[in-house]
């Protein structure tokens, strides 16, 4: 069974927030709203009278065939492709497609979107649910809003008022308290040619370890583990984060195990647009999870609301009957497998203050409104040129009530190459949640024994 989410509050140490907050929380009669008009995370109950439904509580039935195997069959397998959107008729649907979208269906003569009925299928436990509620009215921005003071378990800003608590509301989001995942990660050439590197990752938020203290790392949010598998060139070696909730205050501490040297070393570049690992050049650190780390070089703005056509309910994409093979093409993924469904989004920019560094100039990020899960992200360079565009094929964990991802992918439109990351179709185990773990599992003497080949 999962482990519930705790009531324990992720209360920063006084020494750790040496500033006022610079945002004020909700006020109780705006959340009020949550649960009403609202869903209990934000969402607009109603839906659009069109193609999109009111929510009416999420997916959170298995289907009769799920095995509890961490194998998600799709619940929908008798929804059909309502139609595709291709460079045929792409213009007549440009203001439901993001300008990364357009561009790759315009750079590619076989890309497509297939467009299939709106399930609003997210949805979270109802401990975060409840949590969600508590945050609203009290969790605040501290650190020229690069930090959280107040914050539980759950969505700290249900109702945002800036682009920076939206981004907010997709780093801290519940990933399902503690759990172990075995993915693969492919960067095909252009002519389709991958060889996968295979991970094995262990994520525990720190209120679910088995000896957690509450005087103990207080500015920690998770922790996180990932070794390699495969191929055997990588294997053993092992990456170990401790996220903290204020990352300018006190940055994410990193460390590598290389299993060639048998030296564990901290990792300071393990964060912004450090390389990211065995990805062949193909993704930075913070492009994992769509984005991830401290927001502080950017400087966001909310653009608001809008309905888009995003990957959804992609269950396809991570079925056992599928191989790699099938899923890796020359240029993209095979569309074929994908499903996109007309959700609402909240649409944030986030442009690289003067002065600081990174490869990417500026970032739209369109996250879903029912899970604030980013769902598309359109990334340009420091000359204004669009570059990358990163999509997350969502899917609903039922059996937990968490939503999470099938698979990422971040297509380069300048070299022709892509890069995708989670799958799952050929690894033994994909998703174990409930794992009980104690934080010596997370600590950097640990690494040794994690990287032994």
């Amino acid at each position: 069974m999962i482990k519930p989410p705790s009531n324990v509050y992720f209360a920063l140490a006084c020494s750790l927030l040496l500033s006022t907050p610079v945002t004020a929380a909700v006020s109780e009669q705006e959340a009020a709203k949550l649960g009403d008009t609202l869903t209990p995370v934000g969402a607009l109950k109603a839906g659009n009278g069109d193609e999109i439904p009111a929510w009416d509580g999420g997916l959170v039935q298995a289907p009769d065939a799920y095995q509890g195997d961490g194998r998600y069959i799709d619940p929908f397998p008798e929804d059909k492709e309502l139609f595709r959107i291709d460079q045929s008729n792409v213009d007549q649907y440009a203001d439901k497609l993001t300008p990364g979208q357009i561009a790759t269906i315009k750079t590619y003569d076989d890309y497509f979107i297939p467009v299939f009925q709106t399930r609003r299928s997210g949805t979270y436990p109802k401990d975060v649910q409840q949590n969600t509620r508590k945050n609203a009215t009290q969790v605040e921005l501290v650190e020229s809003g690069n930090g959280l003071t107040n914050y539980k378990t759950a969505t700290p800003f249900p109702i945002p008022k800036n682009g920076l608590e939206v981004i907010f509301n997709h780093i801290t989001r519940y990933r399902g308290g503690s759990f172990t995942r075995h993915v693969a990660q492919v960067t095909p050439q252009p002519n389709g040619d991958f060889s996968p590197v295979r991970f094995t990752e262990s994520f525990t938020e720190r209120v679910a370890l088995t000896d957690f203290d509450p005087s103990e790392d207080p500015n920690v949010m998770f922790y996180f583990k990932q070794a390699i598998t495969a191929p055997s060139r990588l294997a053993g070696n092992v990456l170990l984060v401790h996220e903290t909730i204020n990352q300018v205050k006190e940055p994410r501490r990193a460390w590598l195990y290389n299993s060639g040297q048998r030296r564990v070393r901290r990792a300071p570049n393990v964060s912004y647009d450090g390389p990211g690992t065995a990805a062949d050049g193909q993704r930075t650190s913070d492009n994992l999870d769509l984005f991830n780390g401290a927001p502080d070089r950017y400087t966001w703005e909310l653009k608001g609301k809008k309905e888009l056509y995003i990957p959804y309910n992609s269950y396809r994409l991570a079925s056992a009957e599928l191989s790699y093979d099938d899923i890796v093409k020359p240029g993209h993924i095979d569309q074929d497998l994908t499903r996109y469904e007309l959700h609402r989004v909240w649409h944030v920019t986030a442009t690289l203050k003067d002065g600081d560094r990174h490869v990417y100039g500026k970032r739209d990020f369109y996250l879903d409104e029912d899970t604030w899960q980013i769902a598309v992200v359109d990334h340009y360079d420091g000359r204004g040129n669009l570059w990358r565009v990163a999509e997350a094929h969502a899917m609903q964990i039922y059996d937990v009530n968490l939503p999470a991802y099938a698979v990422e992918s971040l297509y380069d439109l300048m070299s022709g190459r892509y890069l995708l990351m989670g799958l799952t179709n050929e690894e033994d185990e994909p998703y174990v949640y409930g794992s009980e773990r104690n934080s010596r599992e997370y600590t950097p003497a640990a690494l040794r024994r994690d990287g032994v080949r």
